[in-house]
């Protein structure tokens, strides 16, 4: 099982390529739609396909207001994102739940810093047990699976490159510096993702991976729009002794999309 899921991680970039190609890529090879630098064939797909069961379609498809007017260097604050009594609200629960002195409960840092704070310290207090209050959805579940990649996207549209790159836990995106992971989203505008019905996810080695369907749509600087569609895999430490509040938590593991004709506007 890890030979394969390393054989899974390795292709990934989700969806970096939208943006300008890294002055690091081989200036002879161009770059795939999605995958590393240099990959022109499709991502690799996820290995395993599960018995589809009845679920809800958790749907997100607007982009976040603001988002496209943001200067080089700009991160969108929660408060201009959502309002400042939203962001508020946000914030109080953040603090309720959390427990770091640091200040990534503030309504100045994106909502989706906000949220992944949250996130952690509902998986820290899970503990096999039931969730605390106002974590919602509930740390173990798929719907928290699928708010880890309306997150991703999330803190893409706010430029907020760190909590993205957190998404994909500890180390951030494999095989990538994160330089050049904020660099491949230098032109994309907007982006906004539609998740899809949600099947159960497989476990093994301690571990429960949780395939997220997606179709991901993005705006460059120059108006073009890109249409992906394919899924991710979010994985989980479970049940084992010791494990970190970080791995205890859900986080993008792997990336299979695949660019398709986008509407026409």
């Amino acid at each position: 099982m890890r030979s394969a899921m390393i054989a899974l991680i390795a292709p990934l970039i989700a969806l970096s390529a939208c943006g300008a190609p890294s002055p690091e890529a081989n200036a002879t090879t161009p770059s795939g739609p999605i995958g590393d630098a240099g990959s022109t064939g499709p991502a690799t797909r996820v290995s395993h396909a599960p018995t589809p069961v009845p679920a809800a379609t958790h749907a997100r498809a607007t982009s976040i207001p603001n988002a496209g007017t943001l200067k080089v260097g700009e991160r969108l604050t929660c408060a201009a994102e959502i309002g400042a009594a939203a962001a508020s609200a946000r914030v109080q629960l953040c603090r309720r739940v959390s427990p770091a002195t640091h200040p990534p409960c503030n309504a100045a840092n994106s909502c989706a810093m906000i949220e992944d704070e949250i996130a952690r310290s509902c998986a820290f207090g899970d503990d096999d047990g039931p969730p605390m209050p106002g974590c919602t959805p509930a740390p173990r579940s798929i719907a928290a699976a699928a708010a880890v990649v309306k997150r991703y996207y999330a803190a893409i549209n706010a430029r907020d490159f760190g909590t993205a790159w957190q998404q994909w836990g500890q180390n951030g995106a494999p095989g990538q510096t994160f330089a050049r992971f904020a660099q491949g989203f230098a032109h994309t505008r907007t982006t906004s993702v539609t998740i899809g019905t949600m099947t159960p996810g497989s476990g093994g080695a301690g571990s429960i991976y949780q395939p997220v369907p997606v179709t991901v749509d993005a705006t460059l600087d120059d108006g073009t729009h890109q249409r992906f569609t394919g899924s991710y895999t979010v994985r989980r430490v479970n049940g084992v002794d010791g494990a970190s509040a970080d791995q205890r938590r859900w986080h993008l593991g792997a990336a299979a999309l695949t660019q398709v004709a986008a509407p026409a506007m």
